[in-house]
């Protein structure tokens, strides 16, 4: 096995050689400060210019204007189950449609902190392998909630809905994967895991007009949007080290050709090879997801039998292909091939996969 795996774990995820060797490069000696990029002071002007950099590089890839802010708070996606209801509601009922885990857990948090969210559509009828298509969004919520990309059952939104009231997105698997107009939404929330750098950051974007919102009066000052607002972020010690691997990785795909339209052509051609050769494998590889709302992210699978499941992993962990294993609510396999994975490792996957169902077919 080479010194490097062929890494499709869901999050934490792969990230590109370029940029763990830029990391490398910085660690001992940031900017010729003396001091590690790990040491370096949030109060520093290294650490300013390094923040106003990664906001400016976000902003420029998704297209937006003055009218959005970009905040790093931690806590991961999962805080922002509470933050946007907290913070958004001011009075009214958020909706919700409900195509998986994390549209799930958003609603239950919602539920928990008594703000009575109202579910419009849900595919959990059929173990969420679908997105609705039927559904009427009331005129008058707080907001509507979606899961862009979900990462456990393998389905993602492949247009937005329109809707009279503003959107949430919950982006952690797929934010700046594909060309989309971001500007759209209201609030935009991603875990940096999966395409966006290491854990331990959570990317918002929040448009003005949400932010003047009046929060819940009990909201906590460090669950309050406008308190990260009006610091820029740093109104304690933020995650310092993640916002500049995050910034790394910003520069990465502004490098890559084409930009986001190039990244989603990429994109969309190894998820081609993949679900095309599960399809005619004759049933050896069996797509969890409906074929309109398959996810170019996460290519969910299962095989005949658990035990051919296990073995299948076994020989590819083997073989140097790790993070196959499905989410362990479903079990099964899942190739998360985000923007790091390249179109030479799906094609190397392939190939293991098709000698994998010659030899137990």
């Amino acid at each position: 096995m080479s010194l490097r795996i062929d890494n499709f774990n869901p999050g934490p995820a792969a990230l590109p050689l370029p940029v763990i060797e830029k990391i490398k490069e910085d660690l001992p000696n940031f900017q010729q400060t003396g001091m590690s990029v790990l040491e370096i002071s949030h109060r520093s002007d290294k650490f300013d210019e390094l923040l106003a950099e990664t906001i400016t590089r976000l902003k420029r890839l998704m297209g937006l204007g003055d009218d959005y802010r970009v905040l790093f708070i931690q806590g991961g996606a999962s805080l922002q189950f509470a933050m946007a209801p907290l913070n958004l509601c001011d009075g009214g009922r958020p909706a919700f449609i409900d195509t998986g885990t994390w549209s799930t857990k958003a609603i239950e948090q919602a539920e928990k902190l008594g703000f009575e969210p109202e579910v419009i559509a849900s595919s959990a009828d059929r173990g969420f392998c679908y997105i609705p298509d039927e559904f009427e969004v009331p005129s008058d919520a707080a907001y509507l909630h979606l899961v862009s990309n979900n990462t456990i059952k393998g389905t993602q939104w492949q247009s937005f809905p329109r809707s009279p009231v503003p959107m949430v997105v919950d982006m952690s698997s797929d934010i700046l994967s594909r060309a989309v107009d971001h500007e759209q939404f209201g609030l935009i929330f991603a875990g940096a895991q999966k395409n966006l750098g290491p854990a331990g950051v959570c990317v918002v974007i929040i448009r003005e007009d949400m932010l003047e919102r009046k929060a819940h009066p009990a909201t906590p000052i460090m669950l309050n949007y406008a308190t990260y607002a009006e610091k820029n972020s740093l109104y304690n010690t933020p995650p310092s080290f993640a916002i500049y691997v995050v910034g790394l990785m910003l520069a990465w795909i502004e490098d890559q050709a084409g930009g986001l339209v190039g990244i989603e052509a990429q994109n969309l051609a190894k998820a081609k090879l993949l679900y095309d050769f599960m399809d005619e494998s004759e049933g050896f590889y069996r797509p969890t997801a409906e074929k309109e709302v398959r996810s170019a992210m996460n290519v969910t699978f299962r095989l005949a039998s658990e035990e051919l499941e296990s073995q299948f992993l076994a020989e590819a962990l083997d073989q140097g292909f790790g993070g196959l294993k499905g989410h362990r609510s479903v079990g099964g396999c899942r190739a998360s091939i985000y923007n790091a994975i390249s179109l030479d490792q799906v094609e190397r996957l392939v190939a293991f996969m098709r000698g994998f169902a010659g030899r137990k077919g």
